[in-house]
């Protein structure tokens, strides 16, 4: 039994060896860009709404009214990039129910990478919002003893997101596949479901921790003083 895609070889490229994973999550972006696409193709005023598009209006807006409830303000690079995220993971889930599939996410590489992608754009947006001065000020706080401190906390965040999100996928599929040997009609189902759910749970808590993080390196003092404002005082 194989515990990741990473050692499953799809087909090769000269030398290069293209693994399942590679294959799944190209499968996962082009679904997404596909549905996309066809989705908003018309994508006008005049043209009254079917239910695809009210479905993926219906998404758009609760990834934007969950980012501003963290955040207190309306972000649209956040929402293009915790909201990729959301898609990405959320899709992969869901797609493990399908036979022969499996999800990039039960790949630690996978997971390495999404986690690294947030390491990388909490001190981006950090810089963009605060400047460079003022982000690299927030490892001195509130002393400049919690320096190392605050180091080793920034790495820990894309640690703990990559192995929560590998661990929780991977372990649900070797799951699967050893109630399936045992009992291979009712456990699968049963699984496949509780698989469905925890997938969807996986994909939301990623791109909130995402949320946060960044919404934490880009705050202002001034934000900090908006949300301590007592309701009713300007």
């Amino acid at each position: 039994m194989e515990l990741t895609p990473d050692s499953s070889i799809a087909f090769s490229i000269g030398a290069w060896a293209i693994n399942d994973t590679i294959v799944y999550t190209w499968v996962v972006m082009g679904l997404i860009t596909g549905i996309s696409v066809l989705i908003t193709r018309n994508l006008r005023a005049d043209v009254a709404p079917d239910r695809w598009r009210t479905t993926l209006e219906v998404i758009v807006l609760g990834i934007e009214s969950q980012i501003e409830e963290i955040t207190r303000r309306p972000d649209h690079r956040l929402l293009y990039f915790t909201g990729t995220l959301f898609l990405f993971i959320l899709v992969s889930n869901i797609l493990m129910v399908v036979p022969g599939f499996t999800p990039p996410t039960a790949s630690l590489s996978t997971t390495t990478a999404l986690a690294l992608s947030v390491l990388i754009a909490v001190p981006a947006f950090g810089i963009d919002s605060r400047g460079i001065g003022g982000y690299l000020r927030t490892f001195i706080q509130p002393s400049p003893i919690m320096l190392p401190f605050n180091i080793i906390g920034e790495f820990s965040r894309g640690i703990s997101l990559a192995i929560r999100l590998y661990g929780n996928i991977m372990s649900g599929a070797v799951i699967a596949a050893i109630l399936l040997g045992v009992a291979p009609f009712f456990f699968p189902v049963v699984m496949d479901m509780l698989g469905l759910l925890t997938g969807v749970i996986q994909a939301y808590i990623f791109a909130i921790l995402a949320t946060v993080y960044i919404s934490s390196a880009t705050a202002t003092p001034s934000d900090s003083d908006q949300h301590l404002k007592p309701v009713g005082h300007s």
